[in-house]
């Protein structure tokens, strides 16, 4: 059997290839994570009713900045701002 009889699925990567790769997209992670941190930033200038209007406290940016540089703050902002509008959907359903 050759290699173009082989299903796509069994042929593998050379290990540069992969590891080339696996270098690739972890220094894409970094620079959005740093990306993201530098937006991050800009949401410390809005006022508490601007941040309450997105489902974020003042708290939540304090909590989040705390976390290495490397780490993109989005994601548990996000996943903050999601609890609490399920939070308060709850709360007028009932």
């Amino acid at each position: 059997m050759t290699t173009i009889d082989c299903p796509e699925s069994t042929v593998r990567q050379p290990l540069a290839l992969t590891l080339a790769a696996g270098i690739v997209a972890k220094v894409a992670d970094l620079f959005r994570a740093l990306r993201n941190r530098r937006e991050f930033y800009h949401l410390g200038q809005m006022s508490d009713l601007e941040l309450a209007d997105i489902g974020l406290r003042r708290g939540d940016l304090h909590a989040v900045s705390s976390e290495a540089l490397v780490i993109d703050p989005t994601g548990r902002l996000g996943a903050i701002a999601d609890g609490r509008i399920r939070e308060n959907s709850a709360r007028q359903s009932n």
